[in-house]
Formats: structure tokens, C-alpha cells, sequence
């Protein structure tokens, strides 16, 4: 059994008490307002829920992570990069992106983003929290990402690609940005393949929760932007 959340309080159970099976599930209730998702990530929980389900709390043992200097670019995405037939903005369609995210993939058509979830980051974004990365080829969006930027972490939560690669040029040019204003770390939540080829990997989640309590202190100072173009180096 996990505990419900209070209603109006915004405590969290620790994260150690969470299960095993399903790996990471802490508790369930509670509300998405903007005051208690920002809570739930400066302990290291995050909102995941399908329709059907009350609102689910999550902090997965291990984690996956990607620190921005162990970025990887392998050989075929660099000569994407450096075919350059695109362009990258940052915050400038963020409902759109979070839509694409949303949309079924080819694998399935149930999505957890659900209209709830969207309506809760659309507003997290309003506040100045949500960040998307949206790239273009021949005028149409292609691909991109949306997360949360809180201190020195992004959290990121969702990516999509109507063209080969397309999410892959956003996360690259998102981390080299990241490295400029200097955040120490992407949350990845959850290992999968894409990521880790990208050079994320696995740590205990005690190690991460203990990177959290430093790096959620730190404030870059950046407008959110991008502000130079990605140079691929060989």
C-alpha cells in the first residue's frame, strides 16, 4: 500500500519508502498545482499517472541521469548537427511541443500526458519554470523537448520527432546551453536507450537526491534563449 496525500498540505513521504515493484511508486492524490509539482521535484518525485489512474507520485531507484560535460555525440549525429538544414528556438512553441509529446506514437496510442497534465506544465511554464526547445526544418516543427529548470537541475520530461534525429539535435543543442549557464545536471527519470546513447546513465537515488540538495540552491542567471550557434567540433 502507499499513502495518500494530504489534500492541502504539500509533505511528501521519504523517498526510500518507495516500492519496489512498480520501481519508484511513493504515493497517489493530491493536486497538480504548480506549488506542489515544485515540491514534489525538489525531493526528487515526479507526477506520472495515466487517465484512468489517481494522480501517482514516482521516485524510481536507480536514476537516470546526464551530466551536460558527458553529453556524447556519436559520428552520424555529428554530421547531422553539422549539415545544419534546420533551426533550433528555445520557449517559442511551448504548447505546441508538449502537444507533440503528447500525441500516440507508433508503438501505441494511449499517452500519459494527458489533458491535465499538459494544462499543469502549460502553467508552470507561464510561471517561468517550464522550458521547451523546438526545432525546425523547412518551416514546420520537427521535433523538441519540454522540463523544468529549478537551480542548477533540468528535469526533463518529454521529447518527440516528426523527423529522423530531430529530438536528438534538440537535446544536444538544450545540454550545450545548459553547460554555458551552468546546471550541473538533467534529470532523466527513467533509463531507456535513447537516452543512454546519448550518454546518460544510472546513479543510486540516494546520490541523487544528495546532488539535489546543492544544486536546487544555485540560481543561473540566463534568459532563456538560444544565444549562439551549436559548433560541432570533430
Amino acid at each position: 500500500m502507499i499513502p495518500w496525500l494530504h489534500p492541502v498540505r504539500l509533505e511528501f513521504p521519504p523517498v526510500h519508502t518507495a516500492l519496489d515493484e512498480p520501481n519508484g511508486l511513493l504515493a497517489a492524490g493530491g493536486d497538480l498545482r504548480p506549488e506542489r509539482i515544485l515540491a514534489a521535484y525538489h525531493h526528487g518525485i515526479f507526477p506520472w499517472f495515466n487517465d484512468d489512474e489517481p494522480i501517482l507520485w514516482w521516485s524510481p531507484e536507480p536514476r537516470c541521469v546526464l551530466i551536460p560535460s558527458e553529453l556524447h555525440i556519436s559520428r552520424s549525429l555529428r554530421k547531422v548537427l553539422r549539415k545544419a538544414d534546420y533551426r533550433v528556438s528555445f520557449d517559442t512553441a511551448f504548447e505546441r511541443v508538449i502537444e507533440a509529446c503528447a500525441a500516440p506514437r507508433s508503438y501505441s496510442d494511449s499517452t500519459w500526458i494527458s489533458p491535465t497534465m499538459r494544462r499543469a506544465y502549460i502553467e508552470l511554464h507561464r510561471l517561468g519554470h517550464g522550458h521547451s526547445v523546438e526545432v525546425w526544418m523547412e518551416g514546420e516543427l520537427a521535433g523538441g523537448l519540454y522540463g523544468l529548470a529549478i537551480g542548477g537541475v533540468f528535469f526533463g520530461e518529454s521529447m518527440f520527432s516528426r523527423r529522423t534525429n530531430a529530438s536528438k539535435i534538440a537535446f544536444a543543442h538544450l545540454v550545450e546551453h545548459l553547460k554555458i549557464w551552468g546546471y550541473a545536471l538533467i534529470d532523466c527519470q527513467v533509463y531507456n536507450e535513447h537516452l543512454a546513447s546519448l550518454g546518460a546513465r544510472e546513479i543510486p537515488r540516494a546520490d541523487f537526491i544528495k546532488q539535489l540538495s546543492a544544486l536546487l540552491a544555485l540560481t543561473p542567471r540566463h534568459e532563456w534563449q538560444a544565444t549562439h550557434c551549436f559548433q560541432v567540433e570533430d
